[in-house]
């Protein structure tokens, strides 16, 4: 079960909040540590996160010398001469606030100091609209008491210092005073360590798999009883118990996914009953053992839908500064946000690709399986989503992951007897863009926007959806 956060502070309304150097006290020396856990600059094995709460800017800070300088927002002139903070080391950077249900009107920036050179970054946007990456409205994971609001999170690199200021956009929802917007209660910026990479698993068939009960494509298995599997092949029960439901697909353990031909994708497939055998080749899957998830993390429990209707494309808005070899710990990086700071049951999106076109299993219960998700807020029942890391509003999305979209589309929607270049329709849970009950005949393979009013997957990578549903037709032979 997720661990809840310390309930946040409360917070007065203000233009523009920057993050405490420490509890109103003496004065802190700016090199002293402001985490929670005991100093360190290794990253801890299985990650952490620092939750540090915000508080109303008042005035410029000095600044020692070396320090970058901020440049104040035209509605709050406080917003200059921010503190620099110190903190044990991280990758990732968020902010969440208490009410999932609120919306952040305004920016929110960051700065943050790299662990090795110990110079400062320029002030990065995060994007703050990210209630539409979430469970659906009246589902349990909604309504678990969990759940809060949040930002996309921003890959930053080994970190060991930051600075953050928000401000409310003009013109927002007000409280009356001032001209600007009003900022959620319990605004908290979340320092996100991955962890170390997972170690070499062992050589192919030096474990042995376990069978999970059978299950059609469209009627999901059930998932094994929690504590029904013992510790095996150095598996946690947690561990082992997301590994079984892949296990007619590679041995327990297994740290990927084998990919296949499309003979032998076709022949191992089950598809929906009447539906043509439209399937294209397997990829190769990096699983959550292989990218490293701490299964510890999550629910136990898994949760499906009954089928998969429509595959939604978003980009994860985390940036595009990281290597390929470095996608495991953003992705570790995303799964502690979004279960620990955001109070998400699990990983919100079902697969991940990365801009090399590696393909990652996303939420658990089984890549064959309808995996109820968290990644399009009013669709996530009888879909998927497929989450390219990076963000690509103004940067075109490398042909990799544009492949990679079409290569698993292909695969994954043909188990279901979809054509990547048809149409579905789809009823809302209630996106904001359409009403809770409407129905909505929606592209088979779908970018975020064409459910709820967003930006994502970003301007750039929706423009290549096209070309991934012809690529992924033909792959099915279509």
């Amino acid at each position: 079960m997720r661990a809840l956060l310390s309930t946040s502070i409360g917070v007065t309304c203000a233009a523009a909040l920057t993050l405490p150097l420490a509890a109103p006290a003496p004065a802190v020396p700016a090199s002293a540590p402001v985490a929670h856990a005991p100093a360190a600059t290794a990253a801890e094995p299985l990650g952490s996160t620092q939750s540090l709460p915000l508080r109303p800017l008042t005035g410029a800070a000095s600044r020692a010398a070396g320090e970058p300088t901020g440049s104040a927002s035209p509605s709050s002139p406080a917003g200059q001469g921010l503190r620099r903070l110190d903190a044990h080391r991280f990758s990732l950077v968020g902010v969440v606030w208490d009410d999932a249900d609120t919306e952040l009107h305004g920016t929110v920036q960051v700065r943050t100091r790299d662990a090795d050179t110990g110079r400062w970054s320029g002030w990065q946007d995060l994007e703050t609209h990210n209630a539409d990456h979430a469970a659906d409205a009246g589902s349990p994971e909604r309504e678990s008491g969990t759940v809060r609001g949040s930002t996309a999170p921003l890959w930053v690199g080994e970190s060991d210092g930051v600075e953050v200021r928000v401000h409310g956009e003009t013109g927002g929802p007000r409280t009356g005073a001032g001209d600007t917007a009003a900022l959620p209660a319990g605004l908290r910026v979340e320092l996100v360590d991955p962890g170390d990479d997972p170690q070499q698993p062992p050589a192919a068939g030096a474990t042995t798999a376990v069978a999970t009960p059978s299950g059609s494509a469209a009627t999901p298995a059930v998932a094994p009883q929690q504590g029904s599997l013992p510790e095996s092949a150095g598996l946690t029960v947690a561990a082992a118990e997301s590994s079984a439901v892949n296990a007619d697909l590679a041995p327990l353990g297994a740290a990927e996914i084998p990919a296949l031909s499309k003979a032998e994708s076709e022949e191992q497939a089950v598809v929906a009953a009447g539906a043509k055998p439209f399937v294209g080749p397997r990829p190769r899957i990096v699983t959550r053992k292989g990218w490293g998830a701490d299964e510890s993390l999550r629910e136990r429990a898994f949760a499906y839908t009954s089928t998969v209707k429509a595959a939604f494309v978003h980009h994860s808005a985390t940036g595009n500064n990281y290597t390929c070899s470095q996608a495991p710990s953003v992705l570790r990086s995303i799964y502690r946000y979004h279960v620990k700071s955001s109070g998400w049951r699990d990983f919100g999106y079902n697969f991940a690709v990365d801009k090399c076109g590696n393909i990652y299993e996303g939420r658990a219960g089984g890549v064959t399986k309808a995996v109820l998700g968290a990644h399009t807020l009013g669709f996530n029942t009888n879909s998927m989503g497929i989450a390219v890391l990076g963000t690509y509003s103004s940067k075109n999305p490398p042909a990799a992951a544009v492949n990679a979209i079409a290569k698993l589309t292909a695969w994954k929607l043909g188990l279901f007897g979809r054509n990547p270049k048809g149409k579905v329709t789809l009823v809302s849970g209630g996106s904001g863009k359409y009403k809770k009950g409407a129905k909505a005949k929606l592209n088979v393979i779908a970018g975020h926007r064409d459910g709820f009013a967003t930006e994502c997957p970003g301007s750039r990578l929706y423009k290549k959806l096209g070309t991934a549903r012809t690529a992924s037709a033909a792959l099915q032979g279509r």
